[in-house]
């Protein structure tokens, strides 16, 4: 008997303890993707009250405040060189590129026309992942990304017309340093704690938000008004750093490509928000779609 309860018992913990890790990451993740939802439609608020430069740098800034708080306040040790390249993309394609590149389109483009190109954010970060890391996704899993990511695209374009607009340019060069940045974020992730991944980038690129945000502040007018302050302080805490910390910890518990299609979500939520706060109105085909793209997810979480 007592041999019998000794083979049982690792067995089981073999078995239940990936599956909780799984079910947290997976959580976490989708944490951090509500959050992002909320980015553009926080961002067209925040323009009612800053300029496109002042309202990048103050987000910068602020996030850097709270990380940099956070990181002496624990008494984290400094990074090592060897993640400092990690870091840097990070801090380029996060912290930087996304925010600025998605601000200017966002001054001549809705925020359901900017979700066609957040619509292929999954399948360019899974890509990206398969080339940086090496990692070999079954068939299965990227017909799935395919089809979500069609699905997305499909939706948003009717949303918005179908027309293609001069912001584009922006939306697409947001989106590859974006997926570059949630790459290396990913594989930081697996070695140092997300937060500390998202807090070091927005710390290192100080030097730069400092300085841009004392000159952008002094040449853009600034109205201080309800929407402006919210949008402001949910793109510098919420989208910028806590949404990051949670999003980074559920990439390195259940690793980059499926993490990254639970994103196909993202733009439906997007859009909802962008009804409720911004008073935009959209079809019936949003619960079709949303069908449609919530099956691709559970495809490619058993892939």
């Amino acid at each position: 008997m007592k041999t019998q309860s000794s083979a049982t018992v690792p067995s089981s913990i073999a078995v239940t303890v990936p599956r909780e890790r799984h079910g947290l990451g997976t959580a976490l993740a989708f944490l951090g993707v509500a959050s992002f939802s909320l980015t553009f439609p926080a961002t067209a608020w925040g323009l009612e009250g800053f300029g496109p430069w002042s309202l990048v740098a103050a987000r910068c800034v602020l996030a850097a405040l709270v990380a940099g708080g956070c990181l002496l306040a624990l008494k984290v040790p400094l990074p090592d060189r060897r993640h400092l390249p990690g870091l840097a993309v990070v801090a380029a394609g996060v912290v930087l590129g996304f925010p600025m590149l998605t601000t200017l389109a966002l001054q001549t483009s809705t925020t359901a026309h900017a979700a066609v190109v957040v619509g292929l954010l999954p399948l360019t970060t899974a890509v990206l992942s398969a080339v940086r890391m090496g990692s070999r996704p079954s068939r299965r899993f990227w017909l799935a990304a395919l089809a979500g990511a069609a699905a997305v695209v499909a939706f948003t374009l009717t949303q918005s017309g179908g027309a293609l607009t001069a912001a584009d340019g922006y939306l697409f060069a947001a989106l590859l340093v974006c997926a570059a940045g949630y790459t290396e974020g990913g594989r930081l992730a697996r070695v140092m704690p997300g937060w500390q991944v998202i807090g070091w980038a927005l710390v290192l690129c100080t030097p730069l938000t400092v300085p841009a945000a004392a000159v952008a502040l002094s040449y853009e007018p600034v109205q201080l008004t309800w929407h402006g302050i919210a949008g402001l302080l949910w793109v510098a805490l919420g989208s910028q750093f806590l949404g990051l910390v949670v999003w980074y910890r559920g990439m390195a518990a259940i690793g980059i490509p499926r993490a990254s299609q639970l994103q196909l979500a993202q733009p439906l939520l997007t859009l909802v928000w962008s009804a409720l706060l911004l008073g935009e109105h959209f079809t019936a085909a949003a619960p079709l779609t949303a069908v449609a793209v919530l099956v691709c997810i559970a495809v490619t979480q058993r892939s």
